[in-house]
């Protein structure tokens, strides 16, 4: 099969289309043949090789957890998906990679409604799994109880996931934001909100604070909501010292947030979720996606790869 794939640690350029094996569905789960890929920060710190993660890397190695595409394989004890099925999800985290490839091998999914396109379904999987998983541990319950969150980084690839669900779930949402990303962050549902410091006195009394873009302002969120226990981050290392949770999802065995794919497909068929976009690359471009990944400066969504 094709697959975008790197033999050494580096910048984007160490990025290139081979060929490699063909992976198969085991138990549990199901094969696709791959339409779109997103690409996170994750997979361009594992590329770098400047992460200590990425020690367990095998070279030659396909970057890339999220993808949708058309089911061509099952594997036993699968029962609600059959062959032909679009679909959308991740691969084993496990595996930390092997989704921007021709096939890749889906360890979570759910069925791809019509109202989302293979470029937003194609990013979308561990985001709205990630984005779950922390509303699910933060309280924010699936109920309309009004409570009041602050999303740190609202209009990046998992914060502006997380605002929807969270205005989903009958939350008053808060959203941070670098100067003219405003609208896009109200109209994701949020209320924006600049970053800088003074938070505790410009957004007022705040119930729970979420930390996506781990800016080091985990003290500012702390005084927001009154108490550590009421922070959770998803990206600042120095959360634990604070006694703020940091969340690292299932490679710590947390309880994962996968039951909200489904979630978010029917909130996507009610027109109440979308996943924004901020670049969409075809393969053989992807040198220039992991440099978008990169680049320093407003972020509006999700960085994907398309296939076909």
């Amino acid at each position: 099969m094709f697959a975008l794939q790197y033999a050494e640690f580096g910048p984007p350029s160490v990025l290139s289309v081979q060929e490699m094996p063909e992976p198969h569905a085991g138990p549990g789960e199901v094969r696709i043949r791959v339409v779109a890929a997103g690409v996170s920060p994750v997979d361009a710190a594992l590329r770098s090789g400047t992460t200590p993660t990425a020690a367990r890397v095998k070279l030659p190695h396909i970057p890339g957890v999220d993808a949708a595409g058309v089911v061509d394989e099952v594997g036993s004890g699968v029962v609600g998906t059959a062959l032909g099925d679009e679909v959308f999800g991740a691969v084993d985290v496990a595996r930390l990679g092997g989704a921007s490839a021709e096939f890749a091998v889906l360890r979570f999914w759910a069925a791809k409604p019509e109202a989302m396109t293979w470029d937003e379904a194609g990013g979308a999987g561990t985001g709205i799994e990630t984005a779950t998983r922390a509303l699910d541990r933060l309280g924010v319950k699936a109920v309309h109880d009004g409570r009041s969150l602050l999303v740190n980084g609202a209009a990046g690839g998992v914060g502006s996931l997380a605002v929807q669900l969270a205005v989903a779930r009958g939350a008053r949402v808060i959203g941070t934001t670098r100067p003219g990303n405003e609208a896009f962050v109200a109209g994701l549902g949020a209320e924006p909100l600049a970053y800088g410091t003074g938070l505790a006195g410009r957004a007022g009394p705040v119930d729970l604070a979420l930390d996506v873009a781990g800016n080091g302002c985990l003290p500012e969120l702390i005084a927001l909501t009154g108490a550590p226990g009421k922070v959770l981050t998803l990206a600042d290392f120095s959360g634990p010292g604070l006694g703020v949770a940091l969340s690292m999802g299932r490679l710590d065995g947390e309880p994962s947030g996968e039951h909200g794919l489904a979630v978010a497909a029917e909130l996507a068929r009610q027109g109440r979720f979308r996943v924004p976009i901020q670049a969409v690359c075809v393969l053989e471009k992807a040198s220039e996606a992991h440099e978008l990944v990169e680049a320093k400066g407003p972020r509006r969504g999700k960085i994907v790869l398309r296939l076909r």
